[in-house]
C-alpha cells in the first residue's frame, strides 16, 4: 500500500567505515583544524571518524581505503572510472593523482571497502554515487622508493 519515496535524505544505511590507528590522530587534528576554513567539510570527515571501526594499523584490510592506498572508484552519475591516491593536504598534487584528505573526495572514500557504494557530495553541491571498485594494498611511499 505504502509506497515508498526517494528523499533529499538518503534512509540507506552508509557502508562500514574502517581506519587505522596510526591515521587516527592526524586525522581529527585536521579535521578540527578545518573547522573555521571549512567547517561543513571537517564536520563530514569527523562524522566518519566518529563511525568509523578504528584498528590497529597491521590488521587495517587490504582491501580498505587508507592514506597513500591507490584506490579506483566508479562516479556512478558519470559512468567514469579514476584513480587516485588519498594524501594529507600538504602531499596533495592533482596532477600525479594525489587528492588531499580534505577534499569532499578525500573523506567520502577514507576507510571504505572494495565494492561500498556511498552517495556524496561535490564542491557544486551536486549529490552523486561513488563505487570502490580497487583498492591497491601497496602504500605509494612504498612504490616510490621502489622506482
Amino acid at each position: 500500500m505504502n509506497k515508498q519515496r526517494s528523499t533529499s535524505r538518503d534512509t540507506c544505511r552508509r557502508p562500514r567505515v574502517v581506519i587505522g590507528a596510526d591515521c587516527l590522530g592526524r586525522l581529527e587534528a585536521l579535521a578540527e583544524g578545518a573547522i573555521q576554513r571549512n567547517p561543513d567539510l571537517a564536520d563530514r570527515l569527523l562524522d566518519e571518524i566518529g563511525r568509523a571501526r578504528i584498528v590497529p594499523a597491521a590488521k587495517l584490510p587490504q582491501n580498505v581505503v587508507a592514506i597513500g592506498r591507490a584506490v579506483t572508484y566508479r562516479d556512478e552519475t558519470t559512468g567514469q572510472d579514476k584513480t587516485v591516491i588519498p594524501v594529507y593536504p600538504e602531499e596533495a598534487d592533482i596532477a600525479r593523482g594525489r587528492i588531499s584528505i580534505l577534499t569532499p573526495i578525500g573523506v567520502a572514500l577514507i576507510g571504505l571497502a572494495e565494492g561500498a557504494s556511498l552517495h556524496w557530495d561535490t564542491r557544486d553541491g551536486e549529490r552523486r554515487i561513488l563505487t570502490v571498485l580497487h583498492v591497491a594494498c601497496q602504500d605509494y611511499h612504498e612504490s616510490l622508493e621502489a622506482q
